[in-house]
Order: C-alpha cells, then sequence, then structure tokens
C-alpha cells in the first residue's frame, strides 16, 4: 500500500503535467511560462475546455459567455443574509455556490467560473459595509473582479497581475481538489457537484489554504535582517515555514516564478512597495538557506503560496479569501477534469486493505 496515493497513477490526462524533478509545468502543450508571460485567464479556459465541453467557442466568445454568467451570478448575492454573513468568507460562498443548478453543458461551466469571481468580492464588500457592485459584462473577467472587489476600474498592471496569478493556478494535475472533482465527476454526477466537492477539499490548511499565513510570518519577521533569526527558531519549534516545500516538486516551483513576475510588475508601478518585496526575496534567501542546512534529504523550494501571498495582499484581497481567489482560478481545471473523467473515465472505485481486528468466532 503507498500512503497517501503517493506516485499512483489514478487517471491519463491531455490536459496538465507536472514534472516535480524539473521543475515544469505544462498546460495542454503549452509551457507555464509561455502561458503566463502572454495570455489571460480565458485564453486558457478555451485551452482546458476544447473537446471536452460542446461548444465551447474561442477566447473572444469564452470572455462573452463569463461576462453573462457573471450577471447571473450576482442574482444570488440577493441571498445573502446577517446570519449568513456572520460565517466565515469560504462559508458564504460555499453555500451560494450550491445554488448554482447543476449541468454537463457550457452555460453550466461557464456559471461556475463566474460564481467565485462574483460572490468573493460581493462578500468582501458586504461585510465592509459596503453595497456589491454588479458585474459590467463587457470586461474581461479578471478586470471585473478586480473592479467588483476595489470599487473602481483596475490599473492595467493590477489587471494583468491578477489573469497571471488565474493562469498560474487554473490547473496543476490530480492535487487534491482535482482528483475531489474527478471522483465525483466519475459517478456521473453534474459539474456543479464535482467543482463544489472539489471547493469543499481546499477547506483544510493543506490544500489552498496556505497563503495567508505567509503574510503573518513576513508581518511577524518585520525587517529583512530579522529573518534568519525569526526562522531558525521557528524551525527549533517545530513549526512549518509556509511557502515552503511541495508534494510534487523536487527543485523550485515554476509557478513561484511566474508570480513573483507579477509581483515585479506592480512594485515597478508602485502598486507594491520595494520595501514589502525586499522584505519577502530577504525571508525566501534565509529560509532556503536554512531548510537546506536543518532538512538536507527533504529538497524544500520555494512554492506557489509565497508569492500569491504578496500578490493577492497588493490586489486588495483580505487573508481570509484567498482560498475563495484560488478557488476563481482552479475551478476552469476542476471543470476540464469532471468533463474528461465523464466522457473518457470510468467510476474511480478503489480497494483498501482491512487492518483492524479478525472476526471471532461466537463461543
Amino acid at each position: 500500500m503507498v500512503n497517501g496515493l503517493e506516485d499512483v497513477i489514478a487517471a491519463e490526462t491531455v490536459l496538465s503535467d507536472v514534472d516535480g524533478q524539473a521543475g515544469r509545468l505544462i498546460i495542454r502543450g503549452h509551457s507555464l511560462d509561455e502561458l503566463a508571460e502572454g495570455s489571460c485567464y480565458e485564453d486558457v479556459l478555451g485551452l482546458l475546455w476544447v473537446e471536452l465541453i460542446d461548444g465551447c467557442p474561442d477566447a473572444r466568445g469564452l470572455a462573452a459567455g463569463l461576462g453573462a454568467a457573471r450577471v447571473r451570478a450576482f442574482e444570488h448575492v440577493r441571498a445573502v443574509d446577517r446570519q449568513l454573513l456572520a460565517l466565515p468568507l469560504y462559508d458564504v460562498v460555499l453555500s451560494l455556490l450550491t445554488r448554482i443548478e447543476d449541468g454537463d453543458d457550457l452555460a453550466t461551466a461557464l456559471n461556475l467560473v463566474a460564481a467565485p469571481a462574483v460572490f468573493a468580492p460581493a462578500v468582501i464588500r458586504l461585510r465592509l459595509g459596503r453595497e456589491p457592485l454588479p458585474p459590467d459584462p463587457m470586461l474581461p473577467h479578471a478586470a471585473d473582479m478586480l473592479r467588483m472587489l476595489q470599487g473602481v476600474r483596475p490599473s492595467a498592471t493590477q489587471v494583468e497581475a491578477l489573469d497571471r496569478y488565474l493562469v498560474t493556478a487554473s490547473d496543476h494535475g490530480l492535487n487534491a481538489s482535482t482528483f475531489a472533482a474527478r471522483v465525483i465527476a466519475s459517478t456521473h454526477a453534474g459539474l456543479a457537484a464535482a467543482a463544489i466537492g472539489a471547493f469543499c477539499a481546499l477547506k483544510g490548511p493543506l490544500h489552498g489554504g496556505a497563503p495567508g499565513p505567509v503574510l503573518d510570518m513576513l508581518d511577524d519577521i518585520e525587517e529583512p535582517d530579522r529573518a534568519p533569526t525569526w526562522l531558525e527558531s521557528a524551525l527549533a519549534n517545530g513549526e512549518r515555514l509556509m511557502g515552503f516545500g511541495h508534494r510534487v516538486y523536487r527543485v523550485r516551483d515554476p509557478r513561484a516564478d511566474a508570480l513573483k513576475a507579477a509581483l515585479e510588475l506592480l512594485t515597478r508601478s508602485g502598486e507594491v512597495t520595494v520595501e514589502r518585496l525586499r522584505l519577502a526575496e530577504a525571508v525566501e534567501r534565509a529560509a532556503l538557506e536554512l531548510l537546506a542546512r536543518h532538512k538536507p534529504d527533504r529538497r524544500l523550494q520555494t512554492n506557489l503560496e509565497f508569492y500569491t501571498a504578496l500578490l493577492l495582499e497588493a490586489l486588495g484581497f483580505p487573508r481570509d479569501a484567498f482560498t475563495c481567489v484560488f478557488a476563481a482560478s482552479r475551478v476552469g481545471g476542476w471543470i476540464a477534469h469532471a468533463r474528461e473523467q465523464t466522457l473518457r473515465g470510468r467510476l474511480i472505485r478503489p480497494q483498501s486493505r482491512y487492518v483492524g481486528p479478525r472476526a471471532q468466532a461466537i463461543a
């Protein structure tokens, strides 16, 4: 038996290839470097969904379809009452997701992608005592998500930065949430069931919940020259350094570089302070040095969460919204995997090995 299904092949896919030894991520034949540099989220949705969702249009058609879907999703925001708003943001968004009508068609897929991009900004504003802003269906997806959050039209640099995040996090092999989506889809449940199940897999801190604590760590450290001492103390106390290490990658996570480049765009435009970036870089250097010394057998490198935290903070998302923003990206990949499983896979039914007590004979 392999604990945690480590290295077990559970599906064949055309969607993404995670090469943990070389530090490469390929999405439908395109490297992450290529996609993050010149693609918007609508481009990647078209790449992921082609041949899997009937009638899937090109990026321009997807942009129009998503605009209309955001308008439909906004109608569900009316269901947020005082009692619901008292719950954690994640739970409010989950509750609203359950209102999406299920199906296997393009309209359902668009509704599911639109939903977290609309719900998260709306709930954030409601919790601040502000009115939620209805979507602008004419805007690109990333631009409208930021406008609904900030209340003003975002800068081109902000839109590019969020697009890079949405592209970078859109799909990543058979991670916990994607596997959950495929298991549910293998029963021939609809896309909403698969996506909601995948979203539930993000609630645990081991998948989707790490970026917020990265900022807590940076806030505690405060100054670059304090990083080595603070991190040394954390390791001595058995604490995990958030933003470092990955179950698959044995070298640097390529997504970390893509998001650092997006953060540098915001720094050059003055939307992130140079001091904040320099602090993060100092913490990264110190952490990698300490991890190499203290855990030489584990090859712990910077992962997606480290620069995700700084990027989403710079764009105005509160820390408790990071999981929902991650879902706004990964939902496109969940949908693609769910359709691939439904069309080309079988019911997922692994075996278990019983290790409990044997049956006792009746005297």
